[in-house]
């Protein structure tokens, strides 16, 4: 399972995310990420999705398999991520489309995929923020 998290101190502003990782392998890791200043908040959250599902990729790959070969669920307080990246929403800021046609395609390497919305306490509870 994957959960994410990012945002910025000001909009925009310096970015910055977190993410935590599981496998049913006993595989954790909770990163910290840090974007830089002139980050929003919306592009601080698909760069930490990206990073998240870039490191279940990299995770897999060092297994000796395939993304393809493995499912995935992604858990987000972000809304906007979850509609955009599923197909619902349109992406109509210029800067998201190129990052939520990264984060579509990395998801479709995966078997299969659940891309879900959780209430922004249960992101807290794991990931400090």
């Amino acid at each position: 399972m994957l959960v994410f998290d990012g945002g910025s101190l000001g909009n925009p502003g310096k970015g910055y995310g977190s993410f935590h990782l599981a496998g049913s392998d006993g595989f954790e890791i909770l990163e910290r990420l840090e974007f830089g200043d002139n980050v929003t908040n919306n592009q601080a959250e698909y760069r930490t999705f990206i990073a998240g599902i870039e490191a279940a990729i990299s995770h897999a790959e060092s297994n000796g398999t395939t993304a393809r070969s493995q499912s995935i669920s992604v858990r987000t307080d972000s809304k906007l991520v979850v509609e955009q990246v599923n197909g619902r929403w349109k992406v109509k800021h210029p800067d998201l489309q190129p990052l939520c046609k990264q984060a579509r395609e990395l998801l479709a390497r995966f078997g299969s995929s659940d891309l879900s919305w959780h209430p922004r306490a249960e992101s807290v509870k794991l990931l400090g923020h």
